[in-house]
């Protein structure tokens, strides 16, 4: 599915094939370009020029085949991403791939595997074996976890462990990376003399910020930023710039430590696309629905509308249990204001690992929030689907309303068990159904 332009390798690899940053920016096209256009039914030239100018990415490392790579950003349909991978209490690769599953059958656009437990290396190789969509990692996680073993704690893992990891994922296939960057001496400075609820809760941000402050050194992510640049040109892996800084509850939304931090990510993302290297950037977190257009356009504003990636947002901190319901509600509004990638929340969120059932509930609540958005768009094609399933309603069409549901399965199920006396109707109305009696009352002269 690639272009046919190639540029010179570094550090001895050889020829490589242009990125999809560098081949937008010299208005060439890849075969990737040519089928996601299509699937969002775009353009081929508003594809480019989004790509060129850094408003759409493409997730699509050179060396994981995939059947559905993913186009983000602005003027297209808003992605979702599941995250699953193992954690230090459950472990089992298979349960993870089985999660991989459920979240491609329920219609995520990417997956991240979040290992930190466990053969980090194999369960993601496994992952990216058997993903049809784009895999992100953290790659901290696998950086911290290999210290720990080898050397008895992450606190004594180097700058240069941290970059073998990058290059490793990168060489595996993973299709985009978060990279705390922006976790600096001088924005973690700002959590200090700012004093927050929730302080830092990101858990890369928190390993970071630990270094740091045992090593009393900069955060080698930042300091070695050009040297992850030279990693990611080489296998086309999107940078996803994370907010270490997000805040955990909605009492330090939009703080000084978090615009500090989004500040240097604008930086750090102009960057990355002078040196043909794609960006997105990731977002808060715990936000009041009254701030979630501020951080929306602030992000637009600082980063030069790279894409954005929110977590969440989740609009009030009370909601354990049902966390994926305020996750799909801050979601919704953030991307109706312009957000481009929402992160499944779970109802597992705050409380556990998650289940494969906790996979398939956040999916599906972060696919209505990302479609409801989409309507706000004015995403062609997002309200032909709406109009379908209530012209399907008004004919009492259960087959068809089963094929539109977002949840097909469990539409089907709900019909089949509540037992409907009457084939036309359902459970609820019975004799009264509206569309029934209006339906017979039109007929009248």
């Amino acid at each position: 599915m690639r272009g046919k332009e190639y540029r010179a390798g570094t550090k001895g690899i050889g020829v490589l094939p242009m990125t999809q940053l560098e081949l937008a920016c010299n208005n060439k096209t890849s075969g990737v370009m040519k089928a996601l256009a299509k699937e969002e039914n775009v353009s081929l030239k508003f594809l480019k020029d989004r790509i060129a100018s850094g408003r759409i990415v493409i997730t699509d490392n050179t060396r994981h085949v995939k059947s559905k790579p993913c186009a983000i950003g602005e003027g297209l349909r808003t992605k979702i991403n599941a995250n699953i991978g193992t954690s230090a209490d459950e472990a089992d690769t298979s349960d993870e791939l089985k999660k991989l599953a459920a979240s491609i059958k329920c219609g995520t656009d990417t997956v991240m595997d979040l290992s930190i437990a466990g053969d980090i290396t194999a369960i993601r190789k496994a992952i990216l074996a058997q993903s049809s969509v784009p895999v992100g990692t953290v790659p901290i996680y696998q950086a911290a976890q290999a210290a720990s073993k080898a050397k008895g704690s992450f606190l004594k893992m180097t700058a240069q462990d941290m970059l073998e990891v990058i290059e490793e994922q990168a060489k595996d296939g993973v299709d985009f990376i978060t990279i705390h960057s922006g976790v600096t001496l001088a924005t973690v400075a700002m959590v200090k003399k700012h004093k927050r609820v929730m302080d830092i809760v990101s858990r890369g941000g928190a390993i970071l910020t630990s270094w740091m402050a045992h090593h009393k050194e900069e955060n080698p992510l930042y300091e070695n930023f050009d040297t992850i640049l030279d990693i990611a040109y080489r296998y086309d892996v999107t940078l996803s710039l994370g907010d270490g800084l997000r805040p955990g509850s909605i009492l330090d939304a939009t703080d000084k430590a978090q615009i500090s931090e989004l500040r240097l990510l604008g930086k750090l993302a102009r960057r990355s696309r002078e040196r043909k290297v794609q960006v997105m950037i990731e977002g808060p977190g715990h936000v009041p629905l009254d701030q979630i257009k501020k951080n929306i356009m602030l992000e637009k504003d600082l980063c030069d509308n790279a894409p954005f990636y929110v977590l969440g947002p989740l609009v009030t901190d009370v909601a354990s249990t049902r966390d994926h319901i305020s996750g799909a509600i801050g979601g919704a509004l953030a991307a109706s204001f312009g957000a481009d990638f929402l992160c499944v929340v779970t109802p597992a969120e705050h409380l556990r690992h998650p289940s494969v059932e906790d996979i398939k509930e956040g999916v599906i609540a972060s696919r209505i929030a990302a479609h409801s958005a989409d309507i706000v768009k004015g995403v062609k094609g997002a309200l032909d689907w709406d109009r379908k399933m209530s012209l399907a309603r008004k004919k009492r069409n259960w087959d068809d309303q089963f094929a539109l549901s977002i949840d097909p399965e469990r539409a089907r199920e709900y019909r089949v068990v509540s037992k409907p006396q009457l084939v036309d109707v359902c459970t609820m109305c019975s004799d009264y159904c509206s569309i029934k009696l209006i339906e017979e009352c039109l007929k009248i002269e």
